[in-house]
């Protein structure tokens, strides 16, 4: 898993011609402002799924870029949660405010010319002490960019943020230049990880992350937030004959509320849920670079999301 977009990278360096430098950088904001695709852009592969769907992200996940003598260790958050106070979003807040308390640096992430009131309950959890830049992201869904420069002096007065940078996070052109930016903040010490790793989530964490985006791009809104996937094998057999790739048995079952949400994601004689398996199979054979074989099952458990017990289990903090 060692893909990375070349065209954003500065001149290659094996990190000993300059004094070493790293840190950890948060990623926090509201739901669906685009911090998954921003992490994805700064890492240069994908490690954390996207949706239109509120509350696709639900983990803390941590992904990394080795650029020169600087690592960059970004950390992606779910979606502050106020809607509902389940045991679930309970879990998936604490998330938020356990990655903000220990970092260099936090990136706080706006729709570009917005801010709610979602976004201001978000912006009260971050401390005084951490240096936060205010990333105005979707600035391509902004039609009249004059109309930025007043917002950004309104946003003056909500924090005191270090810097405010108006950006896409689909612009390979301003993730280079937020690299630059997060740099400055980064102390002077040794790297925590190694120059080629991505990301702490191992290949079994990202297959049910990936069933799990297709589970909710393929359904819509027609489904509740509260399903969830469960992993339930994941084997590899190393290749039989030179010049094969590895095999990947998985197992997945796609946990739901109800009876009519199951029929509803099995779909008409089937065609969702095997669409669901074959676009996560060739995902992972190219994110993975191996042969996958995978199975889908669909379970009903009722009321799961306001259970503590069930949650943790589930795999939730």
């Amino acid at each position: 898993m060692n893909e990375v977009n070349e065209s954003i990278l500065p001149p290659a360096g094996d990190g000993t011609e300059g004094t070493r430098h790293c840190g950890l950088v948060a990623i926090v904001g509201k739901p669906n402002v685009g911090k998954s695709t921003l992490l994805n852009a700064l890492v240069g592969q994908k490690i954390s799924i996207t949706s239109r769907k509120a509350q696709t992200t639900r983990h803390r996940i941590t992904g990394m870029r080795t650029l020169g003598a600087t690592q960059f260790v970004f950390v992606d958050t779910p979606g502050f949660q106020t809607l509902h106070a389940n045991a679930l979003n309970k879990s998936l807040n604490k998330t938020v405010q356990g990655a903000v308390g220990d970092v260099d640096l936090i990136l706080f992430v706006v729709e570009a010319g917005s801010f709610t009131p979602a976004d201001e309950r978000v912006l009260k959890l971050l401390g005084k002490g951490i240096p936060t830049v205010l990333l105005a992201n979707k600035l391509d869904n902004v039609h009249r960019r004059g109309d930025i420069a007043p917002w950004l002096q309104t946003m003056q007065g909500k924090h005191a943020f270090a810097e405010f940078v108006p950006m896409s996070a689909k612009n390979a052109k301003d993730v280079e230049r937020l690299f630059g930016i997060c740099e400055k903040y980064l102390p002077e010490q040794d790297w925590f990880y190694a120059e080629d790793e991505l990301t702490d989530r191992s290949e079994k964490f990202l297959a049910g992350e990936l069933v799990r985006e297709k589970l909710f791009r393929l359904t819509g809104d027609e489904l509740p937030y509260t399903s969830t996937v469960l992993i339930d094998k994941f084997e590899e057999e190393p290749p039989q004959k030179k010049g094969q790739k590895r095999l990947l048995r998985i197992a997945a079952t796609i946990v739901v509320e109800r009876d009519g949400h199951k029929a509803m994601v099995i779909g008409d004689k089937g065609e969702r849920i095997k669409r669901i398996g074959t676009e996560t199979r060739q995902e992972l054979e190219k994110l993975m670079d191996a042969k996958v074989f995978i199975e889908l099952w669909v379970k009903v458990r009722s009321g799961w999301a306001d259970d503590e017990a069930r949650v943790r289990s589930f795999g939730y903090e």
